[in-house]
């Protein structure tokens, strides 16, 4: 249980201080937040926990192919934002990386790529 609960505060905390650089310098907090954070950390956690390199090589390989689909979310979302608002803005980002995410996958199913 001690082990969860440090993961999940070193987690937590990188999460926190990328949004309070985010809030002093749009630039650096964008790039902050553009670093594969999550991923390194959960590639981390499960070295750490002793997992096959074959759990730890896929995680990295399908964070790749997972990731693809949800750039249009960022070029869609200020444009929207401006229009609609926070909230609907937010919204209609996530249905356009979902259907995104469907197109994406059926369109690299051909490959031997199967994301669903």
């Amino acid at each position: 249980m001690p082990w969860i609960i440090t993961k999940y505060l070193i987690t937590a905390a990188i999460v926190v201080a990328v949004s309070e650089v985010a809030k002093r310098s749009d630039r650096l907090g964008a790039l902050l937040a553009s670093l594969p954070l999550v991923t390194l950390l959960a590639l981390t956690w499960l070295h750490v926990e002793k997992q096959p390199a074959s759990k730890i090589t896929n995680h990295a390989w399908y964070t790749f192919w997972y990731v693809v689909p949800t750039l249009p979310m960022f070029l869609a979302f200020p444009s929207l934002y401006t229009r609609f608002g926070f909230w609907p803005a937010l919204g209609l980002s996530a249905l356009i990386t979902i259907i995104s995410f469907v197109l994406f996958a059926f369109a690299v199913k051909p490959f031997g790529i199967k994301l669903l």
